[in-house]
């Protein structure tokens, strides 16, 4: 697998034919790991471009080489889980362990303090793919991280896995002219790739559309995208404010962290601008609690929050080795008893048999007995007597009470739908939801 790697513009060419070879005969982790053996003694450039073309073509989110005593573990990342894909010697790893840093553009004779760094793969010139890369010291030398930003990820509103309510929901909230929707939830739950569907169903010429990211992950046409430097004095709070005289009709802010962002944010929903942005909290509810921990007045949340979303990930079932099984009744009694509050039209009929979970898996799922992920959400929409409990300073539980009665759907109920769906199991949804 020989490639051709330009070594200072931080770019790895690849021809499309490679990919091409790479997606029939690297079919999951076993055929993977037997590659990345083949090229262990072979160049340093071959043996990245192998790992970097063997990580794509198996929809991998991350790559970790990790120093231990003797050897250097190799992993990545499918689904969220990580998979190992083999060993090699130490002085293997200082070779290829220079070779990133170069195309990283990071500092080689840097080993005892972390480093950040990009570079792209270029296949035909055409498609670019971006790399971060993250090193670490460690007691054993150092780790490094590489997270493959493929613009591929990047989906429509329809592809996001949604049913009919929330996809409506949500595409009459993304149409309005003011206002602030916020997605929450943990690390890689999936908050920027659905805010990018927003922005790609939304975008047109007639409207100015300003982010402001750390870092900039994907590059949108027709979309104005700066990035946070710290060190220059351009955060989020102060790009916020430039943003703002820049006369944007819709700013992606990519994460609320601070008081003055927080504040200057619901000061944009509410004087004309659509605002998105990302928070982190366990639920949609508790988004309000944290918006007034930072400062945030009651006052101004109500009428400025349109919509917050709580989401996670959740891994679909296998369709090669899963298989449905008869629904007990201390299953069928749980379904109930979780679902109980769903609105009846919105509830699907649950069926004689349900996907369990695989015990073994097949080479298919790389013996996970999942393939693939889907988003589950939570919805909670700000309307008038939501937008008076907050007034009164009503608890994150109460806040909850009132948003389920009036039909909101928990992310863990729609894991459960989607569990009636055939999409996936109950051990995933209590695995990811914690309940």
């Amino acid at each position: 697998m020989e490639e051709v790697s330009k070594k200072i513009s931080g770019i790895v060419e690849v021809n499309p034919k490679k990919i091409e070879e790479a997606e029939k005969e690297i079919t999951n982790v076993f055929e993977f790991k037997k590659r990345i053996e083949d090229c262990l003694n072979r160049s340093t450039t071959e043996l990245l471009n192998t790992l970097l073309v063997g990580s794509l073509v198996l929809d991998s989110s991350d790559i970790h080489l990790e120093p231990e005593k003797d050897e250097i573990k190799m992993r990545i990342r499918i689904d969220g889980f990580l998979q190992d894909i083999g060993s090699f010697g130490l002085q293997t790893y200082e070779a290829l362990l220079g070779r990133i840093k170069m195309i990283s553009g990071l500092k080689l004779n840097i080993n005892d303090r972390s480093q950040d760094g990009r570079f792209s793969i270029s296949i035909t010139g055409e498609k670019l793919i971006e790399i971060r890369t993250s090193t670490l010291p460690t007691e054993n030398g150092e780790t490094i991280a590489l997270r493959i930003l493929n613009p591929e990820s990047l989906i429509s509103m329809r592809a996001l896995g949604l049913e009919t309510n929330l996809l409506e929901l949500f595409e009459r909230e993304i149409k309005r002219p003011n206002g602030m929707i916020i997605v929450t939830g943990p690390t890689g739950s999936g908050k920027t790739t659905t805010l990018y569907s927003f922005l790609t169903k939304i975008r047109k010429p007639s409207i100015k559309i300003i982010t402001i990211e750390d870092p900039i992950e994907y590059h949108i046409e027709g979309i104005s995208q700066t990035q946070v430097d710290p060190v220059k004095g351009y955060d989020f709070a102060s790009g916020l404010k430039s943003i703002m005289r820049q006369d944007p009709d819709v700013i992606l802010v990519g994460e609320i962290r601070d008081k003055q962002t927080c504040n200057t944010a619901l000061q944009a929903a509410l004087t004309g601008h659509l605002v998105f942005s990302t928070l982190h909290t366990n639920d949609a509810t508790g988004t309000i609690a944290r918006l007034i921990n930072l400062e945030a007045r009651p006052l101004n949340i109500g009428p400025a929050v349109n919509l917050i979303i709580a989401q996670r990930l959740i891994r679909k079932a296998c369709k090669k080795c899963s298989k449905p099984e008869k629904i007990s009744a201390k299953t069928l009694n749980y379904l109930k008893k979780e679902l109980k509050t769903v609105p009846k039209d919105i509830l699907p009929k649950i069926p004689e048999k349900i996907l369990r979970e695989s015990k073994t898996g097949c080479k298919e799922c790389n013996n996970t007995g999942y393939k693939g992920r889907v988003g589950i959400y939570e919805a909670f929409l700000v309307d008038d007597e939501i937008e008076k409990a907050i007034l009164a300073n009503s608890a994150t539980a109460a806040l909850k009470n009132i948003a389920v009665k009036k039909g909101m759907i928990t992310v863990h109920q729609h894991g459960l739908i989607k569990v009636i769906n055939g999409v996936t199991t109950i051990e995933e949804v209590k695995r990811v939801t914690g309940e």
